[in-house]
């Protein structure tokens, strides 16, 4: 008995050493940086950044996640769109797109997109409730090309979190120098005092242009 007992202290204080080195050796989005208790790195991508401490509530952490993810994707898309746009040379520019006339007047357009778009989130929703994932009509999870996996998913966080920032990016470059992307760099690396101090300090010029 005192052997079975002295067996099992031995496995706990093992099991405690793996969690201590595990949590020691996950990456944190900050160097030396002591995550929050409530992100102890289970989830895919935790780099133990919450300053608003909204992970705090453990039944909306999983939700957030995903609306992390999915508007990581939408950022994706976008970034991928803007870039495209602009080297294919399509007009008019990304910002300026919904200024633009089509076929299809905007009022004709909003009807058809809050319908579509209300009954894809609502499917969404319905989904991620029954199956705690996110997914696309009635596909839970949406992998079509069957790449869901721990690697992958970590990949697409990362990626649509730097893709979020890039569409800050954009937009703030957007308003202040009502320049796109790759038009923007080329103007910084053919003079580099063009850069976002001479267009923050030259904004009403550059707007009223």
């Amino acid at each position: 008995m005192a052997m079975i007992m002295k067996q099992n202290v031995l496995a706990s204080k093992m099991a405690t050493r793996k969690s201590v080195v595990a949590k020691a050796d996950r990456g944190v989005w900050l160097p030396n940086l002591v995550p929050p208790k409530h992100l102890d790195g289970s989830m895919i991508g935790d780099v133990g950044f919450d300053p608003l401490g909204l992970g705090q509530d453990a039944g909306r952490v999983k939700w957030y996640q995903e609306a992390e993810k999915t508007n990581g994707r939408w950022a994706m898309m976008a970034v991928a769109g803007i870039l495209g746009q602009e080297a294919l040379g399509v007009t008019p520019k990304w910002f300026m797109a919904g200024a633009a006339e089509y076929d299809l007047p905007i009022s004709a357009q909003l009807p058809v997109l809050f319908a579509t778009l209300g009954f894809l989130e609502t499917k969404r929703l319905q989904g991620y409730k029954e199956t705690g994932t996110s997914g696309f009509l009635n596909s839970f999870p949406f992998d079509p090309a069957g790449l869901n996996s721990p690697t992958n998913a970590l990949k697409e966080i990362k990626n649509g979190r730097v893709a979020m920032v890039a569409f800050v990016g954009f937009a703030v470059q957007a308003l202040v120098t009502r320049q796109g992307p790759i038009e923007g760099l080329t103007t910084h690396l053919g003079d580099s005092s063009k850069n976002i101090l001479y267009y923050v300090t030259h904004l009403p010029e550059t707007l009223s242009a």
